[in-house]
């Protein structure tokens, strides 16, 4: 982000530092628009009918693009400094956080759909329960996000946790 500035962005795409402004606010919103259009389609979410394997297949993407590729960097950088740039809290809201989220409640209501979910559950929830703690070992990194926690956050959110039979059973 520090290499960052409407100068150099105007210099290289041959544009106007007034016409960036008009349409990114800040270099926040301008960064996070490129990083969205760079990572979409890898955190487009999959429909293979099997919403064990979907949510799999996406958190390990999810992973390994925040892991393994200079995009983790730059999206941790856009979640700090969104902290204090209230234009860029907006567009990572509207543009980034909305639309993975859209993506993630439409694959798991037509989970429900199908009948690999209770209808009961809160979609918005497990989004916030499977990426949630992923961000979290991503931004504290107290613990680190390896394939087996991936798996674990998506078997225990599918099986459950309480022993059948249990006082929270019997709610």
């Amino acid at each position: 982000m520090s290499d960052l500035t409407f100068e150099r962005v105007a210099r290289l795409s041959g544009v106007s530092k007034t016409t960036l402004y008009k349409w990114w606010p800040s270099k926040g919103a301008l960064a996070l628009d490129g990083y969205f259009h760079a990572v979409e389609e890898t955190l487009t979410f999959p429909e293979s009918g099997d919403i064990r394997v979907d949510l799999l297949s996406q958190l390990r993407a999810f992973v390994h693009l925040m892991t393994e590729t200079p995009g983790g960097k730059v999206l941790a950088e856009l979640i700090g400094q969104a902290q204090t740039d209230n234009d860029l809290s907006v567009a990572l809201r509207e543009l980034y956080s909305k639309e993975r989220r859209r993506q993630a409640v439409e694959r798991l209501t037509l989970a429900q759909e199908q009948g690999q979910l209770e209808t009961t559950v809160d979609t918005q929830v497990v989004v916030d329960q499977l990426w949630g703690a992923i961000y979290h070992r991503l931004l504290l990194r107290d613990e680190p996000v390896t394939d087996a926690f991936i798996v674990a956050l998506v078997d225990n959110l599918l099986t459950g946790i309480a022993r059948s039979g249990s006082a929270v059973d019997k709610r």
